[in-house]
């Protein structure tokens, strides 16, 4: 637990680096960051994310936070195409298989993406949370490798839980998600 606690108090000072908000310097890389923890740690991280965001939250604080969290998105895609109340019923009569066909069927990427472009407005600083919380449904690296399309010029963090090396993410520990080249280990 010190471990993550020590990790987490660097993020705040990250932030308010001026080389965080202008980006990654003059190789035109973009200014995505990976933020992983052990799937143990999630509830402390959300704790956290919620602490960063009220240390942001100021009159007159130029670094303005959005958060979305890509599990609350996809309840709230599925409300708006009005399927949420049939999600149940598909996996009582028909199983998990039909569930994961069902859910992945419409949540596409660029929907996902479509919704980040229209809320995004004034926000300086993304921040990508419950990753965990929708998988299989919904991948990260799918995310990341699409929204650079959406947010070019805004750094992005992606809270992770599970392993990044700076190649490939690795949710819970298990599952490779995918090769991922374009993002830096937010902290050590």
């Amino acid at each position: 637990m010190a471990n993550i606690n020590r990790r987490l108090d660097k993020i705040i000072p990250k932030i308010k680096e001026e080389k965080f908000i202008q980006g990654r310097g003059l190789g035109n890389e973009i200014s995505f960051y990976i933020f992983d923890y052990e799937p143990n740690e999630e509830l402390i991280v959300r704790d956290y994310v919620n602490h960063i965001k009220k240390e942001f939250s100021y009159e007159g604080s130029d670094r303005k936070i959005i958060e979305f969290d890509l599990y609350k998105m996809l309840i709230e895609i599925a409300r708006e195409k009005r399927i949420f109340d049939q999600v149940f019923k598909v996996e009582e009569r028909q199983g998990k298989d039909a569930l994961f066909k069902a859910l992945t069927t419409f949540a596409k990427p660029d929907i996902f993406l479509r919704k980040i472009k229209e809320q995004l407005g004034d926000h300086n600083v993304v921040f990508i949370t419950g990753v965990g919380k929708v998988y299989p449904f919904v991948r990260s690296h799918t995310i990341l490798n699409n929204l650079q399309e959406v947010i070019d010029k805004i750094p992005v963090i992606m809270f992770f839980p599970g392993q990044y090396d700076g190649q490939s993410l690795q949710l819970f520990g298990k599952f490779k998600d995918d090769n991922y080249y374009r993002a830096f280990p937010l902290v050590d």
